[in-house]
């Protein structure tokens, strides 16, 4: 048995060296032949790594929001072309008091914050000033449910946001911008002709797929927003924010919070809702279902290219069995077995597969290199990508090579050994 396996790996082998030794001495028929697999395995693996590296951003950007958060306000997180802007509109925002009511009663909640949102607001620094920025008026407990670090300074105490105190917490690319040269700590800047006395800034974050980057936003106490904007108006997005305790899963506390909110606003049984309770999973399915059409038109165009790329295999593979009949008649005639010459060109199909594939994958990593460093967008080649565009090269190979390989070891060794 021993002695049977080692003598099919040896003629394994030998089979091997003869298609490689084929191909060496047919450079540019191999170039050509491999061109078509190159495109197709460069579509695909080019689409899978794209795909793979946005939907991680985009999945980095929805679990930053808080994956284990409740957000309650007037406006629901759905698609469609049913959406009824027209009642959302008119659906109050949620309150300060509605806020007390749910700490209060809430039991499965372990924090909850009321944010207010302000967009394209100016602030200034002498004579810097930093435009387009976004102003979060935040009550106390919202950094037990934000996720961010602070890399000067500190963040509101409970006295400063139950009073509404002027002070201000910054965004890293605010901080830069009005105090290039120093620290922008116990200085104050004046947001709205009012005067905030900045004592934070927050760790840079970078860019975000859905915009919640943290570095253009300026956090101030919900209270003193609520002084001078009134919450209630279209003009303010108003959100409460609500984190789940560690082993209460999110459908429980958001059916504690529907309740807790129909109560508080009075609502009869079987009357409709004035509020959305959205989460993080209500961005993140619908996401996954563009990422898979994103992947499957990939694997379409791709699939096509490789079509192609495997009819010029068989032709070559055709090409080759004829211009080396006399050869396998004469390896025949000394003892070779159908299967050793079925290897021999199935090998040599593999081989022209994987030289294209491994260019084409080589072709993807060059332009990931290029997108990171040149355009500052991170594309990432996984294992499982390059894993993938090898074995898709392996079957195409396969595939392409096996007519051709076992018409040339079917080939009477006597006819062959005659023929020109």
């Amino acid at each position: 048995m021993r002695n049977n396996t080692l003598v099919i790996f040896n003629q394994v082998t030998e089979s091997a060296s003869f298609a490689v030794e084929a191909l060496r001495n047919n450079k540019l028929r191999t170039f050509l032949s491999t061109l078509g697999i190159t495109i197709g395995i460069f579509c695909i693996i080019m689409v899978l790594a794209m795909v793979d590296s946005l939907e991680r951003n985009v999945q980095n950007s929805v679990e930053s929001l808080g994956k284990d958060v409740v957000f309650i306000e007037k406006w629901p997180w759905t698609f469609g072309s049913d959406y009824k802007w027209w009642k959302y509109m008119n659906r109050p925002n949620p309150k300060l008091s509605e806020l007390k009511t749910l700490n209060e009663k809430s039991a499965l909640s372990d924090a909850s914050a009321l944010v207010v949102t302000l967009g394209n607001i100016t602030v200034k620094h002498e004579s810097n000033s930093a435009a387009g920025i976004n102003v979060l008026g935040v009550s106390h407990s919202y950094d037990k449910i934000k996720s961010f670090n602070l890399i000067e300074g500190r963040y509101f105490t409970e006295n400063e946001s139950q009073n509404g105190l002027p002070v201000a917490v910054l965004g890293h690319s605010i901080a830069q911008t009005l105090f290039p040269t120093s620290s922008g700590i116990d200085k104050y800047i004046l947001l709205k002709g009012r005067k905030y006395k900045v004592i934070g800034v927050i760790e840079k974050e970078g860019e975000s797929m859905l915009g919640n980057s943290m570095d253009n936003t300026m956090m101030l106490p919900a209270q003193n927003v609520a002084n001078y904007v009134r919450i209630n108006s279209d003009r303010v997005n108003a959100q409460i924010q609500v984190k789940a305790k560690s082993t209460v899963p999110l459908d429980m506390l958001e059916e504690e919070l529907r309740g807790i909110m129909r109560s508080q606003r009075k609502l009869h049984p079987g009357e409709e809702e004035n509020f959305a309770l959205n989460k993080t999973t209500l961005i993140a399915e619908p996401l996954k279902q563009v990422f898979g059409v994103i992947t499957f038109a990939g694997w379409i165009i791709g699939g096509f290219a490789m079509l192609v790329g495997g009819f010029g295999i068989a032709n070559i593979m055709f090409v080759s069995v004829k211009e080396r009949t006399n050869q396998i008649g004469i390896q025949k005639s000394l003892g070779a077995k159908n299967y050793f010459i079925l290897i021999e060109f199935l090998v040599e199909a593999i081989i022209l597969c994987l030289v294209g594939g491994t260019i084409g994958i080589a072709l993807v990593w060059l332009l990931s290199l290029a997108a990171t460093y040149g355009l500052d967008f991170n594309i990432a080649l996984s294992a499982t990508n390059i894993f993938t565009g090898i074995l898709v090269s392996v079957i195409i190979g396969l595939v392409s090579g096996f007519i051709p390989a076992y018409s040339a070891s079917k080939l009477d060794p006597v006819v062959a050994i005659r023929s020109k």
